[in-house]
């Protein structure tokens, strides 16, 4: 019959199909078999579509990463917060920061500066306190600089020397007002200054340089403590010694004179006697001579200078 042979047909055609699926299961588990760990999948002619994201990921990524390494901080920086905007919404002003609190370094230190540090000032040092003792360690503390503008009050700023100061001579070969250059008469002062510091009273005593001038102003309510080196001292003496000499040479001068009115007789051995005083007066004063250097003229040389700087140093 047709129908019966037609069904034939169709039942042979599922065998065949059944044995192909067959065959290409076991293809598949021998090939799953047969795989090294390190060898690829194989694909046919289109990839997959997982390969080409990832491929097209990597590759991306690969780009970004180039174009911000070429980027400085700051282009880094509005290239992301511009991101940011554009995927979650907002605005820039959002981003802008308050610098109302912010503090630079100069800051800190005039915060926590102190003229003269303790060691119950270094007791509790935060970092603002230990940046500040480290601007402090960098002074130079042998003569101060002056502020000398409110001198009719009674009142006087002083601060330690810098480095630059030093090197240039300001505060030493220089006048020690810091609205003052000159450099002839310098006088030293000794001043018990007296400041309010973070709330507490404090004394110091420093050293000051200062000419004619910004002494007077220094001295306009109370005369202050002169510093003098010992060469002046010496200088003072010797000065004292000469005079009274100076005076001994008049006294005998004026006795010689008298003694001339008196007679020719008289005033031959009043001759006699004032040829030896002067004699004896100048093989005195040669062997003073000799007894010590000249007395030093009130100019002084740079050398000079060093040497009382030096020895201020150690007063």
């Amino acid at each position: 019959m047709h129908g019966h042979g037609g069904y034939d047909s169709d039942f042979s055609d599922d065998e065949h199909y059944g044995e192909s699926s067959k065959k290409k299961k076991r293809t598949k588990e021998d090939d799953l078999l047969l795989k090294k760990p390190f060898q690829k999948e194989k694909h046919g002619k289109v990839a997959h579509k997982q390969v080409a994201a990832e491929l097209l990921d990597r590759e991306e990524a690969r780009n970004r990463r180039f174009h911000l390494i070429a980027m400085d901080a700051y282009q880094r920086h509005t290239k992301f917060i511009n991101d940011y905007i554009l995927y979650y919404g907002g605005k820039k002003e959002d981003f802008r920061r308050l610098g109302e609190n912010d503090k630079t370094d100069l800051d800190v230190i005039r915060e926590n500066h102190r003229f003269l540090w303790n060691e119950e000032d270094e007791m509790d040092m935060t970092w603002e306190k230990r940046l500040a003792k480290k601007y402090y360690d960098k002074l130079f503390k042998e003569y101060c600089i002056a502020d000398l503008s409110r001198y009719k009050e009674n009142k006087f700023g002083f601060r330690w020397r810098i480095e630059k100061e030093v090197i240039s001579g300001k505060g030493q070969f220089f006048c020690g007002n810091k609205c003052c250059d000159e450099k002839e008469g310098l006088k030293s002062w000794e001043v018990n200054f007296g400041y309010i510091e973070h709330g507490e009273k404090r004394n110091a005593l420093v050293k000051l340089r200062l000419c004619q001038e910004c002494s007077f102003k220094l001295n306009f309510h109370h005369r202050r403590k002169e510093i003098k080196s010992k060469k002046r001292k010496d200088k003072s003496k010797r000065d004292c010694e000469e005079s009274s000499h100076k005076k001994s040479r008049l006294s005998s001068a004026e006795e010689a004179t008298k003694k001339k009115d008196k007679g020719h007789s008289s005033s031959k051995k009043s001759e006699d006697y004032v040829n030896r005083n002067s004699d004896e007066e100048e093989s005195a004063s040669e062997s003073e001579l000799w007894k010590g250097p000249l007395p030093e003229t009130d100019e002084k040389s740079q050398e000079e200078e060093f040497d009382e700087y030096f020895q201020d140093l150690f007063l």
